[in-house]
């Protein structure tokens, strides 16, 4: 059984749905059955890498809101990833654009590792407050999820797998995906959002029983 996952990982809630998935993931009697393939898609394509803006003027200014509006924001987003074990550091956050990480996830994608260099930029960008948009940044985290820092090298030399995230992305235009985390689980039941566990566990249930149901009657 395969789970589709569009995400940016620029989103922290993309981060946390990431764990709330897998939570439910452990406790899926089938887990040992299941495949997950991450899909890219950028929440702002236009985005601006900006080292020197701090994460709580940036989403004032995108929203038109107070800064201390855009404070209290980050701290309920801190306080949903700390329920799920995620540390988050806002006051650390570099705003970056997100192209060339989805361009590592492809190549990772083809080396069996896109959990893994998920994993690795959601850690760098929301914990550890590093630049994904950054070349140095991107071989550090590719070679922490297992990647060959000549294979990141020559990625970030060219164009290569820029039609790779492009071909996500209309996927995911032509399903109607608007926002992200969003998961489709066995190409029929989709979960949008970081939902809870639970919720993630019954559709994973969901799914299973209805594909067993279907080879039964085939």
């Amino acid at each position: 059984m395969k789970v589709d996952i569009w995400s940016d990982v620029n989103c922290p809630f993309c981060y946390i749905g990431k764990r709330k998935f897998e939570l439910a993931l452990e406790q899926f009697e089938h887990k040992d059955e299941v495949e997950v393939e991450w899909h890219s898609f950028e929440l702002d394509p236009n985005a601006e890498t900006k080292p020197g803006l701090n994460a709580y003027d940036h989403l004032a200014e995108k929203k038109g809101q107070t800064r201390e509006w855009s404070v209290q924001m980050h701290k309920q987003v801190v306080g949903a990833a700390a329920e799920v074990g995620l540390k988050f550091d806002f006051d650390q956050v570099v705003i970056a654009n997100s192209f060339n990480a989805h361009r590592l996830i492809q190549l990772a994608k083809t080396k069996g590792l896109d959990n893994e260099i998920e994993e690795q930029l959601f850690i760098a960008h929301f914990t550890e407050g590093k630049n994904i948009d950054d070349s140095t940044i991107l071989i550090e985290t590719g070679k922490a999820a297992g990647l060959d820092q000549a294979d990141i090298e020559a990625l970030l030399s060219d164009t290569t797998f820029t039609e790779e995230v492009r071909a996500d992305e209309q996927i995911a235009q032509q399903i109607g995906i608007s926002g992200v985390p969003f998961f489709i689980i066995n190409q029929k039941l989709a979960v949008s959002g970081a939902q809870p566990p639970a919720t993630f566990l019954g559709a994973l249930e969901q799914a299973w029983t209805t594909r067993i149901s279907e080879e039964q009657q085939s």
